[in-house]
């Protein structure tokens, strides 16, 4: 498993810092565009709450980028977590007779 060193970028900090600031978007406004409630998005905004799927495709069309972009950034930091709060995952091997199977899959 490949680990990253440095911790990735919360897909919040990327709204607040490449679109809300340059914009001059309050928390209200950019709630209101998306549809969503204000608390859901300062949740994100200050990397309490998660992106879904659904609010990547809002952010998607607001800032007409695509859904995968915002949940790209929302895998990596997951992983990085993951990676680190993970008991026992250290201790988990390849299973025996991998290798006899399909290239394919992995």
């Amino acid at each position: 498993m490949g680990t990253m060193i440095r911790k990735p970028t919360h897909p919040g900090a990327i709204i607040r810092q490449d679109y809300m600031e340059p914009l001059s978007l309050t928390v209200t406004a950019l709630a209101a565009h998306l549809g969503i409630s204000r608390k859901h998005l300062s949740q994100v905004l200050h990397e309490r709450a998660s992106v879904t799927s659904g609010l990547a495709l809002r952010l998607a069309k607001a800032f007409d980028t695509t859904p995968d972009l915002w949940l790209n950034l929302q895998r990596k930091r997951d992983l990085w977590e993951a990676e680190r709060d993970t008991p026992g995952l250290e201790n988990v091997e390849p299973l025996p007779g991998l290798q006899d199977i399909g290239k394919e899959l992995r």
